[in-house]
């Protein structure tokens, strides 16, 4: 296929910019441009952190488009009705009253009291190319603010997963705010300017950022923590792993596992996130929001409920952040577990596998 201009100079780009998180409010007269992140064209799931500890993961997340409410089944849509983002002409959530910001939503981090953040990052992503195009360069940028605190400017500090395939161009981008999550009051965390596209297209709009954090937590359970990271596509039946080894569990051990993808649509099965430990049979992940067999249905839910966020559409066209209860999942004691994320039908990208399990003593 011929290469866009745009394309080469972001394989040129790869390993030669430096990247950098920027914690000066935005707009600094001092603070000098940035060099658009080194991106790739997919990126293998790697494990980004793990610990052994008192304490879980939590996240929270919101997507940074939706329908426009011209069209009736738009309200429909955002109720929870079977609808994708191909349906409909998008265009940006932005709850924010600032007329420098073009999308912008809200969501909780919801940690137990007591807890201490040991990890937290930061991801967003979304497809460029709908009715318009947006610009790769601003891919590894995005807008934070703490609860009762200003935008901040945050640079990826990785690779920036971006892949142009089927009709789309989508990305995924990430950055370390251990300490801005860590220094912060409990509250809703606002990002904004993820750049995603509006308008339609058959490809769709979507996107949207999910903030995972790790804690320390001296009254619960003795867990391994888990975070694996990366930008695969899941069409046909390909799929995505996250391989837990030499991690000591108990029969009966509960715990907690999270995904990240995107362009998976309502009503369209044939996706599903499978755990398998040792010899233990494998068992498909569901819950009352997310059947077993079409859990990229573009949800954020926590173990079927709706967490805080602001908007709080049931149905976000496009972007899934969903965590899931493993209890039952792990009948029989082991030390190893694999889950798997695979598309049969959907055009989806997977971003995030986490997992919180109890640890054997």
């Amino acid at each position: 296929m011929r290469q866009s201009l745009g394309q080469l100079l972001r394989r040129a780009a790869v390993g030669v910019l430096s990247l950098a998180v920027v914690w000066a409010p935005c707009g600094s007269a001092n603070a000098a441009p940035a060099a658009p992140a080194p991106e790739a064209d997919g990126l293998p799931f790697a494990q980004r952190y793990h610990a052994l500890q008192h304490g879980g993961i939590v996240r929270a997340a919101n997507a940074s488009a939706t329908c426009r409410t011209t069209a009736s089944s738009c309200r429909d849509a955002r109720a929870g009705a079977n609808a994708a983002n191909g349906d409909f002409d998008m265009t940006y959530i932005d709850v924010d009253r600032d007329p420098n910001t073009y999308n912008s939503s809200r969501a909780e981090v919801a940690l137990p009291a007591g807890s201490r953040v040991t990890y937290a990052r930061l991801y967003w992503g979304g497809n460029l190319l709908a009715g318009e195009q947006k610009p790769w360069q601003d891919n590894g940028r995005v807008l934070i603010a703490e609860p009762g605190g200003e935008y901040k400017e945050l640079l990826a500090d990785t690779l920036v997963g971006h892949r142009v395939a089927d009709g789309a161009d989508a990305f995924q981008a990430s950055a370390d705010v251990t300490e801005l999550v860590r220094d912060s009051a409990p509250g809703l965390y606002t990002v904004a300017q993820v750049n995603v596209a509006m308008g339609r297209s058959a490809a769709g709009t979507w996107g949207g950022w999910t903030l995972v954090v790790a804690y320390e937590n001296a009254a619960e359970p003795l867990r391994h923590l888990a975070l694996w990271d990366g930008f695969a596509p899941l069409g046909g039946r390909s799929g995505v792993e996250m391989p837990l080894r030499n991690l000591p569990f108990a029969a009966g051990a509960g715990g907690r596992a999270g995904l990240v993808a995107y362009n998976g649509d309502r009503g369209t099965d044939g996706d599903s996130l499978v755990l398998t430990a040792d010899e233990s049979a494998p068992a498909a992940l569901a819950d009352r929001a997310n059947p077993s067999d079409d859990v990229l249905n573009s949800t954020i839910t926590d173990a079927g409920t709706a967490p805080a966020r602001v908007p709080s559409y049931a149905n976000t066209l496009g972007y899934d952040s969903d965590v899931f209860d493993l209890s039952g999942g792990l009948p029989r004691a082991g030390d190893r577990a694999v889950l798997r994320l695979t598309s049969q039908r959907d055009a989806a990208w997977a971003g995030v596998l986490f997992a919180a399990v109890d640890a054997r003593r």
